[in-house]
């Protein structure tokens, strides 16, 4: 084979965006996958004329670099825009209530007990505070109180970030509220000021998904010429070689002038072992969240809530095993045949990581106990489908800061060894193709 600009090594959402950005450049890209198949667990199942998501269901984006990946990649005409639903629910008191989106009529919420609106209506006036390794809670509680925590944000982290409150990076996992104090002095403000902002600058924010699924994204950025993908490429070897990097598999042996490794970090630990134990254990540190994904199909028939939402999210002090539910036909049209609904539920997590070790039948009868009462479902699902996921979201969890530190610090020692990955800058799609623009342009010192 010819020498290399760039070898990455994993071929999920990481690496190929990253070798996206990095062809638009001109380099010469290799992307190498231990497995047949690209995506990592980005992967779309079709059963019984039901289209599930083992992982990302959606694209929700404000990022003006992921509009421009979009549009140049010619993935925007295959995108399928979610449907304008309004209504977010979240479980209160074990009956789901509806969670306005403005500032108004959320503070006006029954959600709230007066005591928790007044202290959202003095939030202004709180002084700054904080430091590097508070957690979501005590962010949260500083700036809103206690009630607003328990009752929406700690239910975000538990149920989209499949993370612990408790334990996580607010400014981590928080980025934009963080930001928002650190800017403006006030999230309510900071709120106010960016909507003005964002008038006069046109920027929107959409969520989306393409047709057929999320897999059609990886699909089609593992199809471009330019990106080489190289299916059932198995690392066995990676070792500095003069000013580059000799990699081998069973399938070849490849020189690069830079190696992107974007992979799980215990697979990245593996793969840099040999070049240094102390990056190897820094990475071995990062923990991940346990997860199990429930898809159920039911009859339209036999659901008697209106669905007039995109789902719901569970807190903690609610008594039901699921931290939340998508319901994915609402949110898109090909999802489930006609007269039919597909709700895709999350078990497990860092609150709950045994859950991912149930059965079938325990993690549908955990699930059913919910949907029965908040849904008011009468019968039986006629779809069945669970993922499992043992490794599943990082959890950005006490010194996860630290510890990105001290893997830079070794980085340092190692010249032309870049990591992208989702432990590293964020879990979300667009987190991951924002993080691939910037990771391109350092590593061919832009």
């Amino acid at each position: 084979m010819n020498d290399l600009d760039v070898l990455v090594i994993g071929g999920g959402i990481s690496g190929l965006s990253t070798a996206w950005w990095l062809t638009q450049a001109g380099a010469s890209v290799e992307v190498w996958e231990q497995e047949t198949r690209p995506g990592g667990k980005i992967q779309s199942v079709k059963v019984d004329g039901y289209l599930t998501e083992q992982a990302a269901s959606m694209i929700l984006n404000f990022q003006p670099t992921v509009t421009e990946f979009m549009v140049a990649s010619g993935l925007e005409v295959r995108k399928t825009p979610r449907a304008d639903i309004a209504n977010r629910y979240l479980v209160h008191d074990g009956e789901l209530l509806a969670l306005p989106m403005k500032l108004g009529p959320m503070i006006m919420s029954p959600l709230w007990s007066l005591r928790a609106k007044l202290r959202m209506l003095i939030e202004p006036f709180i002084p700054k505070g904080g430091h590097a390794q508070e957690t979501v809670s005590e962010f949260v509680t500083r700036r809103l109180g206690s009630e607003v925590l328990e009752k929406a944000l700690g239910s975000y982290i538990t149920g989209t970030l499949a993370s612990d409150p408790d334990l996580a990076n607010a400014y981590t996992v928080l980025p934009r509220l963080t930001a928002l104090e650190r800017r403006y002095g006030s999230l309510g403000l900071g709120v106010l000021i960016h909507k003005v902002l964002q008038r006069r600058t046109a920027v929107s924010t959409e969520a989306f998904s393409f047709q057929s699924g999320m897999e059609t994204l990886i699909a089609s950025l593992a199809e471009i010429p330019e990106v080489h993908f190289r299916p059932g490429y198995k690392v066995t070897g990676l070792e500095r070689d003069g000013k580059g990097w000799r990699v081998t598999s069973p399938h070849s042996t490849q020189w690069a002038q830079q190696v992107v490794l974007s992979t799980p970090a215990e697979v990245t630990a593996s793969l840099v072992g040999p070049l240094d134990s102390q990056l190897a254990k820094h990475l071995h540190d990062i923990e991940t969240a346990p997860l199990s994904v429930v898809h159920l199909g039911f009859s339209r028939a036999a659901i008697r809530h209106p669905l007039d939402g995109t789902g719901f999210l569970t807190p903690r002090r609610e008594d039901f095993a699921i931290t939340g539910c998508l319901w994915m036909s609402n949110l898109f049209p090909d999802r489930a045949p006609q007269d039919k609904v597909l709700l895709s539920s999350y078990l497990g997590g860092a609150t709950q990581p045994a859950a991912v070790d149930w059965n079938d039948e325990r993690s549908v009868a955990a699930v059913m106990r919910a949907l029965q009462r908040l849904l008011n479902i009468k019968g039986d699902p006629e779809m069945v489908r669970i993922d499992r996921h043992h490794q599943g979201l990082p959890l950005y969890h006490g010194n996860y800061m630290e510890h990105l530190a001290k893997i830079a610090k070794c980085l340092k020692k190692l010249p032309g060894l870049h990591l992208e990955a989702n432990y590293w800058g964020g879990v979300s799609v667009r987190d991951r193709i924002t993080r691939a623009a910037v990771a391109a342009e350092r590593i061919l010192g832009k």
